[in-house]
């Protein structure tokens, strides 16, 4: 079913799909579906996509505010959950406003000497487990939308071996930092970094110098904790990028989710943008 389920899997469990927004969690669930799994949904309030929620019968699916660790545990007790996974990004903002920690939450965040995105949702990530439940890598299902090593789409621009190194260097670096998961170089100049404002923010700075033969990069963080953090690129991506004048991504292997993958290659063909999928 997955390269990425563990080998004692027993399909029979319950398995609770914690969704953050897009359609990455949606996707998630079809596949999930697809093999049989019997499946249930905690939506994060006003997160969640409603066609996802839709799609869920009352007795499958919850509703969790966001830092309600505590009510979360319950509701993976009441469904029996065996596994859980989490899909979806959590609007970044609610890590500093719009949190509603429950008192396992707060406890949970006492004990925490740095507090980011990373921080927390392992700590969540840790409870889960402390629960019994096998929190499942976030790119379960997904085997088929991840990047492929190569050129994937080839457009128009041509971006030189060695300007493709050095943005693959700094974005290694800038993971390393953990800083963020993207860059933007021209011809060995380094134009933008992705960090807390995201992606898209991010190449919409970078588009704003007007440089030639811009490349984008994306890289997965060393040690990067895959069950809640994996580098995603959809047509939203695809769409900043155009917008921007950024011809073409460079996306690590292996790693990085392509969302509806058939369908952003054609558009990024339409818009004559390059997909490259390297190795770190």
């Amino acid at each position: 079913m997955s390269r990425f389920l563990p080998d004692d899997f027993d399909a029979s469990r319950p398995l609770a799909l914690i969704a953050g927004q897009g359609s990455y969690p949606i996707l998630l669930a079809k596949r999930a579906r697809q093999s049989g799994i019997p499946l249930r949904l905690i939506e994060l309030s006003g997160e969640t996509s409603p066609e996802l929620v839709s799609s869920f019968p009352d007795g499958e699916r919850t509703t969790v505010k966001v830092g309600q660790v505590g009510k979360l545990l319950k509701e993976l007790k009441k469904f029996d959950a065996g596994y859980a996974v989490m899909a979806g990004q959590v609007t970044p903002g609610k890590l500093f406003r719009g949190l509603h920690p429950d008192l396992k939450a707060i406890r949970m965040l006492a004990g925490l000497d740095h507090k980011n995105a990373e921080t927390i949702f392992g700590a969540i990530g840790d409870e889960i487990a402390m629960a019994g439940v096998h929190l499942l890598d976030a790119r379960v299902f997904m085997d088929e939308d991840l990047a492929g090593e190569g050129v994937m789409v080839k457009g128009k621009e041509k971006i030189e071996p060695k300007h493709l190194a050095h943005g693959i260097e700094i974005a290694r670096e800038n993971a390393r930092m953990d800083v963020g998961q993207g860059v933007v170089v021209s011809r060995g100049t380094v134009l933008a970094v992705e960090a807390f404002e995201g992606t898209n923010a991010m190449l919409e700075r970078a588009g704003k110098f007007g440089a030639k033969d811009c490349l984008f990069v994306k890289l997965s963080k060393p040690n990067q904790d895959t069950r809640f953090d994996v580098p995603v690129f959809g047509q939203h991506t695809l769409i900043a990028m155009q917008a921007a004048g950024i011809r073409t991504a460079a996306l690590e292997t292996g790693t990085v989710i392509i969302l509806d993958r058939q369908a952003l290659e054609n558009e990024a063909n339409k818009y004559n943008i390059t997909l490259l999928g390297i190795n770190k």
